[in-house]
């Protein structure tokens, strides 16, 4: 059996025993999805989900996001800890 092979049916089987994964954090876009991961350094997943409820509300563009202040950023993101590194990413 061939590397190719095995990975083949290793993944196979993965998938007969976990099912298809699903992510914990809330989003709609790749763009969102990215913030969220992001946000998600030292922080829970669902504080995550908190805030960028609201957030995404407002602001979910690469675009809308440039056009912030950086401290209007941050207070979106504020209890989600290191929110000023955050912020500049």
């Amino acid at each position: 059996m061939t590397k190719k092979e095995k990975v083949k049916k290793i993944l196979v089987e993965l998938e007969k025993k976990f099912g298809e994964p699903k992510c914990a954090l809330d989003f709609k876009t790749p763009f969102e999805l990215l913030v969220a991961v992001i946000l998600s350094a030292q922080c829970t997943d669902k504080r995550v989900n908190i805030v960028t409820e609201e957030m995404f509300k407002h602001v979910n563009t690469p675009e809308q996001f440039a056009n912030m202040d950086l401290e209007e950023i941050e207070n979106y993101i504020k209890s989600t800890g290191f929110f000023r590194n955050k912020a500049k990413t």
